[in-house]
Order: structure tokens, then sequence, then C-alpha cells
């Protein structure tokens, strides 16, 4: 009788532990701090004027962010087009080193050896040839459609992958 009711309890606390912490908070949006009322983004895109028709045309630079934690990469894969940057920003508690693939020759983007490709002072082989410290970031324009995997030069079985179109 006693080893049933204590599986019984231990069930029911396990239960409840369970539900307690899958249940979570839900997200909210953001709300002015006076007001209570959700905050709404009122800010118009760049724009470019034309002077052969003097209209106006949104801006066409985008910019992607891929975040690194010690976990890896988030999201991956992740699909841009081509002239888009991506912004790889390190939260992790540790150097990242972004290499194109195959490691550790890194030569599938630019058709060129790390050897041959670092130091890349004009950005062009998708290589950022040295660690970016946890807190910064690195950049990358992808001037090549294509399926481009990467990986983390100094940590290699952290990878992802980018579609340009």
């Amino acid at each position: 009788m006693n080893k049933t009711l204590v599986v019984v309890l231990i069930l029911a606390v396990v239960a409840l532990s369970g539900y307690f912490l899958l249940k979570g908070e839900e997200a909210q949006a953001p709300t002015d701090e006076t007001s209570g009322m959700p905050i709404q983004n009122t800010e118009t895109p760049e724009t470019i004027v034309t002077e052969e028709e003097n209209t106006e045309t949104p801006a066409l630079t985008e910019e992607a962010v891929i975040t690194y934690t010690d976990s890896g990469y988030s999201p991956s894969p992740l699909t841009i087009k081509v002239g888009d940057t991506v912004v790889f920003k390190n939260e992790s508690a540790q150097n990242m080193w972004i290499a194109s693939a195959m490691h550790p020759s890194h030569m599938v983007y630019s058709g060129t050896s790390l050897s041959e490709h670092c130091p890349d002072e004009a950005n062009m082989s998708f290589d950022a040839c040295e660690g970016t410290l946890p807190g910064e970031s690195w950049s990358f324009t992808f001037t090549k459609a294509g399926e481009w995997k990467y990986h983390d030069h100094l940590h290699p079985i952290l990878f992802g992958t980018i579609v340009v179109e």
C-alpha cells in the first residue's frame, strides 16, 4: 500500500512539474509604458529618386541575420536573393569562424583554397579568415546563386546552409 501511494505521489509531482514547465508565458507585443498600447512601427522605407522618371522606388538592399550560439546557427537553411547581405552575429561564449564548405579547405564558394584566399581584404570568398569574438559579427554579400553550405572552422560540427535565388 505504501509503495502505491509513493508511486502515485511521484507521478503527480512529475505531471504537475511538466505542466508548469511546458506552459510558459504567452508572448506579447511590446507596449508603450505610458499608454499600455502596442507600439507600431511608423518608419517608412528609404527611397531612391531617379532623375529620369522623378518617381520614388523603395531601396532594394536586404540584410538577413544568422545567429550563432553554443548550439549552432539559426536559422538554417536561410533563403535570400543574389546581392543580399547576411550578418552572422556571434551570441555564443566562444569565437566563431564562418567559412564556406568543405572543411578544412573552404573552396566551394570561391573556388580557391583557404591558403589562397586568406586574408580576404575584398571579402569575396565567403570566409571570415579568422575568428569573430563573442558579441561581434561578420557580414558577407552573396553575389552567386546556389545552395551554399558553411561551417564554423573552429568547431566544424556546427554548420548551416544558405540558399541564394
